[in-house]
């Protein structure tokens, strides 16, 4: 139970309820950083001791490790002082609209390559190309049989990855999201956000 100044009434420490926004507030600031590429990290001001937790967050595709890693990881955070958070969230602002951008962009790819790999891909890969027209129809339809022929065999997803690929080129480049001012510096967001789901 907190207590009171007798003096000024004012309460002596912070409530629960600030307590959880802050903690929520340092859970978020850990979810944007695992979702930078190395390139965008290596422009922030993280603490040396902090960028392996962030790197092993990134690494982890299954949902469950990944959130329990990201929890771990906004413990970690909550230990630096204000003035570091503070500097990690001005850090990101700066480059806050390019990387909700691309997040948004990834989670398009990811909804499209599940329903293209799904039992009535049919139906999606002909939506997909009558938006896309210009979109290599052979190439993706044998991206899609390769994929579904890796999980039948077991093999590794190579062919589950270039259709990510392929789909996100296709989609950045007809939404304009690969301008220079939405891509500088997030080239090789891509190849770690798809290895998370893999």
């Amino acid at each position: 139970m907190r207590g009171r100044d007798e003096e000024t009434g004012e309460f002596l420490a912070p409530s629960r309820s600030a307590n959880r926004r802050e903690a929520l507030d340092t859970l978020a600031l850990g979810e944007a950083l695992v979702a930078l590429s190395q390139a965008q990290l290596a422009r922030l001001p993280i603490p040396e001791d902090l960028l392996p937790h962030i790197r092993d967050a990134q690494r982890i595709p299954s949902h469950i490790a990944r959130k329990r890693q990201l929890a771990f990881l906004a413990k970690q955070m909550r230990r630096l002082d204000q003035d570091m958070l503070d500097a990690l969230r001005d850090g990101m602002s700066k480059d806050g609209d390019a990387t909700r951008r691309e997040t948004a962009l990834l989670h398009r790819v990811e909804i499209l390559r599940d329903e293209l790999l799904a039992q009535d891909g049919d139906a999606a890969m002909t939506r997909l190309l009558t938006e896309y027209p210009h979109a290599d129809r052979q190439h993706l339809r044998q991206l899609v049989r390769n994929t579904l022929d890796e999980r039948k065999r077991n093999k590794p997803p190579h062919a589950f990855r270039e259709l990510f690929r392929d789909l996100r080129e296709l989609l950045a480049h007809d939404d304009g999201a690969s301008d220079d001012d939405a891509d500088a510096g997030f080239d090789d967001l891509g190849d770690g956000e798809e290895n998370d789901h893999d």
